[in-house]
């Protein structure tokens, strides 16, 4: 038996998410990558000095919020409430966003 296909609308927020997961560990190593490299990352790396004051906390919430949103966004039902699920793939990619700034601002 097959499933009934799912709406158009549907794919595209799978797909959507999906790329979002997929993407937010190389966000977070590239960001860290071009942090590093910076004069500014390199003082703080060798000397501890100019250190980015942005808290632990930020960047740890705004990376399990991008997890959570993505999964949820992946495991909620596809026919029903497509626009919570696009509204939670939003949230996925804002807080990606985010946490991709936030490593960026150590600059």
């Amino acid at each position: 038996m097959n499933p009934a296909p799912q709406p158009a609308a549907a794919r595209v927020v799978t797909k959507w998410s999906v790329a979002g997961l997929v993407l937010l560990v190389p966000t977070v190593v590239v960001a860290s990558i071009a942090l590093l490299t910076s004069h500014r990352g390199g003082l703080c790396l060798t000397y501890g000095e100019q250190c980015s004051t942005v808290p632990g906390e930020a960047l740890y919430g705004c990376f399990w919020g991008a997890l959570a949103a993505g999964l949820l966004a992946l495991v909620w039902p596809r026919v029903r409430w497509t626009g919570a699920r696009v509204g939670v793939v939003l949230l996925q990619w804002g807080a990606q966003i985010t946490l991709g700034a936030l490593i960026l601002s150590g600059m």
